[in-house]
């Protein structure tokens, strides 16, 4: 259960997060979502796809960490293999809350931060300080600040590119069957992609009003991302070889 509290520096003043990666802190998973802001990043180190909820019929982006639900393939000991951690994962027990607030007679609604109190990584013995001693914001939590505003900045974007994406039938389904080797072969459903022939066949306007909003670059990213599967694979084969050398 997660037990969530407004971040303050005085209830909090000795507060420190573990930032080591593992199993024990919810890194083995397969799939993590991730956001248009963060694509650039994102695309260099992972596949990035679509997935479609069955109950909204709303789209998220999801990036690619190993090939079963509970693999990280990124996973090496206590550390991600990797430059780039994705916003979900790099910004540990804190998510971004609403706070309203009276100004100048008006209501206002402006983000705020919380700690998930329950989370793994919380600590007050070891870890990234969250505060300095005289109270100041530590440089950790002035880098979950923005990674939050990342998250949530990608969110407003998210809605956009897939209400465009969705009109101009860019999203098609994937059905991906990946063979590691004669005896393992996996297949990944529920996965959708950018269609490359429908981006390509667009007309002028429709190409360039997603070029206006930035929207084209994220297509591209998209796509752009996919060779990272042959990368996973490669991940794949070798943590097999290891197994097997180990046993």
């Amino acid at each position: 259960m997660a037990r969530h509290e407004l971040l303050n520096n005085i209830q909090h003043k000795n507060l420190r997060v573990i930032t080591r990666a593992g199993a024990q802190y919810g890194d083995d998973v397969g799939i993590v979502m991730t956001f248009p802001t963060e694509f650039a990043d994102v695309q260099r180190e992972y596949p990035i796809f679509f997935r479609k909820d069955a109950n909204t019929g709303e789209y998220s982006s999801v990036a690619l960490l190993g090939l079963t639900k509970d693999e990280n393939l990124y996973l090496e000991g206590d550390r991600w293999d990797a430059d780039y951690i994705p916003g979900v994962v790099a910004r540990g027990p804190f998510l971004i809350g609403f706070q309203e607030r009276q100004e100048n007679g008006e209501l206002r609604r402006e983000p705020v931060i919380h700690v998930d109190m329950d989370n793994p990584r919380v600590s007050e013995t070891e870890g990234e300080r969250v505060f300095m001693e005289q109270g100041g914001n530590s440089r950790y939590l002035d880098r979950i600040g923005t990674i939050l505003k990342g998250i949530n900045d990608g969110l407003g974007v998210s809605k956009a590119m897939f209400a465009e994406f969705t009109r101009l039938e860019l999203i098609e389904p994937v059905k991906l069957e990946v063979k590691v080797d004669n005896d393992s072969v996996y297949d990944l459903l529920g996965l959708h992609t950018i269609s490359e022939p429908r981006l390509r066949n667009l007309g002028a306007e429709d190409l360039h009003n997603l070029h206006r909003t930035g929207l084209l670059q994220g297509a591209f990213l998209v796509l752009a991302s996919l060779g990272n599967l042959g990368r996973l694979v490669e991940r794949k084969q070798r943590r097999k070889r290891q197994a097997e050398m180990a046993s």
